[in-house]
């Protein structure tokens, strides 16, 4: 189900998204949660990728391309402090249990002045669609693997001491009226200074 449904998404738009969030990318990066690896083929030439997923068919898929894909959650990532150019997510930190925890693991394995990528889905700015996100999140975790709809996660990334450099928000697909998944962001920010 998931081949077909990020099939159609990715040519609906899903894969100019995600050359958008690779674009420049470089030096060694870590990407978080990585499922089957539909990022995989739009990374730029050069890079030193390595990634991370927990869940055993989704990592055992991903690993047909020849990607080193490790057993890992993102809040305990296997890799030394300071070890990577950039971390990389997309569609991560809806689900994962404690966003402060991952994104605090991402600082500790991203170098100084390092980079973190994002394309997320996100919390409404509209009253009525952050409502109905809202509802949804009474169940929709339940039956979408702990994904909840309605964080704001710009703001838990610039709580986390990243400091955002380009942010663009979007519908995706266009003109979806209904889906509690539909605000998205994409962008790059980068590692601050360390924090006391």
């Amino acid at each position: 189900m998931f081949k077909r449904i990020g099939a159609r998404n990715e040519a609906r738009g899903g894969a100019a998204l995600r050359r958008e969030l690779l674009a420049g990318a470089r030096g060694r990066v870590l990407e978080v949660g990585a499922g089957a690896g539909l990022n995989f083929p739009h990374y730029p030439p050069g890079v030193d990728l390595t990634a991370v997923e927990p869940e055993p068919a989704l990592r055992a898929e991903a690993a047909k391309s020849g990607v080193p894909v490790l057993d890992a959650r993102a809040d305990r990532l296997p890799l030394p402090d300071g070890s990577v150019d950039e971390v990389v997510v997309s569609g991560v930190l809806c689900s994962v249990p404690d966003q402060a925890a991952a994104l605090a693991e991402f600082r500790r394995v991203l170098r100084p002045g390092g980079r973190l990528r994002f394309y997320e889905h996100v919390r409404a700015r509209t009253p009525l669609r952050a409502r109905w996100q809202d509802l949804a999140a009474l169940v929709w975790p339940r039956l979408m693997g702990g994904c909840l709809p309605n964080r704001d996660t710009r703001t838990a990334i610039e709580a986390a001491g990243f400091v955002v450099s380009h942010c663009r928000e979007l519908i995706f697909p266009r003109g979806a009226k209904v889906s509690v998944v539909a605000p998205r962001i994409v962008g790059v920010a980068r590692k601050g200074p360390d924090q006391p």
